[in-house]
């Protein structure tokens, strides 16, 4: 996620993360080469040259009679593809994989296409070694950061020093963990959209001590409030296991104070110390689900209203926790700040309410 730490410093795990979710084992972070400290996320010239006019042609646009147009727009898209070079590295680094697409909405929202990441991610892959590599399936490229990449990353101090980060590759290459990170990132977008937060504001699977085991949610996001909340993403996952997650959190939230405490205060539990702020003013964080689309499974909207019925009967929630599902359809179409968000056994049955106006645990 002395004093107590921000939601942007992790929370030290317990021991080898267990998740119940699709995710990547942790594995140690790779220290970082002495080439990587020394460039620190370096701006460099795209090295793509421009690529020769037709012969009895000048490099003007063939809409605009304005000389010069179209090798000027090159030369600012080169321009821009090395600007947002470190913000591309940083952002696989954090969220482990994502699309050209993906990226494109995170980090340069107002242009139309993906040229601009794309010459990023080149440029990236075209260092020695790699920072970055990519998968291809069904036509589509998936971009993840290399342990070089990682290493540079981690070098420029821009990333929380969580224990266990690891790079994008194997998520990328099975089908059924790829497509549940990048719902996570999709959520990410839906997120820094609605300016509810910044993609910079998330941590993927960051383990939690729990008495019951460890935690490991898919996200934990540091809100604009100032608040933070858990995510959880579902494809695939039984009910058992999705309310067995649930039954995980309570477990979190209750586990007793750990440490001496000093003579300022009082010891703390992992909860308190890590989300709750200081002066301990700060709700438990809610636990958020989001539902997605998967091959040959329900509806989404079917599997989260079966999963309010189970989820319900958790006896700390709608008490102690605050759970709230959503579509990732819906997520998409209406963003975090709509209407999109059910409280789980809050009593108004189908209502949906913004993420502003959800209970607070008590």
């Amino acid at each position: 996620m002395t004093t107590a730490p921000t939601p942007h410093t992790p929370p030290a795990p317990a021991g080898t993360a267990a998740t119940a979710g699709p995710a990547v084992s942790p594995a140690a972070s790779p220290a970082p080469s002495p080439a990587a400290v020394g460039r620190r996320l370096s701006v460099v010239a795209d090295q793509t040259p421009n690529p020769p006019a037709p012969a009895g042609c000048n490099s003007s646009s063939p809409s605009t009679d304005v000389p010069g147009e179209a090798s000027r727009a090159r030369k600012a898209a080169a321009k821009a593809g090395a600007d947002i070079r470190g913000e591309v590295l940083l952002t696989l680094a954090q969220l482990r994989l994502a699309t050209p697409r993906q990226l494109q909405e995170l980090l340069l929202p107002h242009q139309q296409g993906t040229d601009h990441v794309r010459r990023a991610l080149r440029n990236l892959q075209g260092e020695s070694p790699a920072l970055v590599g990519r998968t291809h399936r069904a036509q589509q490229s998936y971009w993840y950061c290399t342990p070089a990449g990682l290493a540079e990353a981690a070098a420029s101090g821009e990333l929380a020093p969580t224990v266990g980060r690891t790079t994008g590759r194997r998520a990328a290459s099975k089908t059924g963990l790829r497509e549940h990170g990048l719902a996570l990132v999709d959520t990410v977008v839906a997120f820094h959209q609605a300016q509810v937060a910044d993609h910079a504001d998330w941590q993927v699977e960051v383990a939690h001590p729990t008495p019951a085991g460890t935690l490991v949610p898919d996200g934990v996001v540091l809100l604009a409030s100032g608040s933070s909340a858990f995510v959880e993403i579902d494809r695939t996952m039984s009910y058992a296991r999705l309310v067995a997650k649930l039954e995980r959190y309570d477990a979190y939230r209750n586990a007793p104070a750990s440490g001496r405490g000093n003579a300022a205060r009082a010891p703390r539990s992992h909860w308190h110390e890590t989300y709750a702020g200081p002066s301990l003013e700060r709700p438990f964080p809610p636990v958020l689900f989001v539902f997605a689309p998967a091959p040959r499974r329900a509806a989404p909207a079917t599997r989260e209203a079966a999963f309010h019925e189970r989820a319900r009967r958790v006896g700390s929630v709608n008490y102690r926790l605050t759970v709230a599902t959503t579509t990732l359809p819906l997520l998409t179409r209406d963003r975090a700040d709509g209407r999109v968000w059910r409280v789980v056994g809050n009593g108004h049955g189908e209502e949906r309410c913004a993420l502003a106006a959800l209970p607070k645990a008590r």
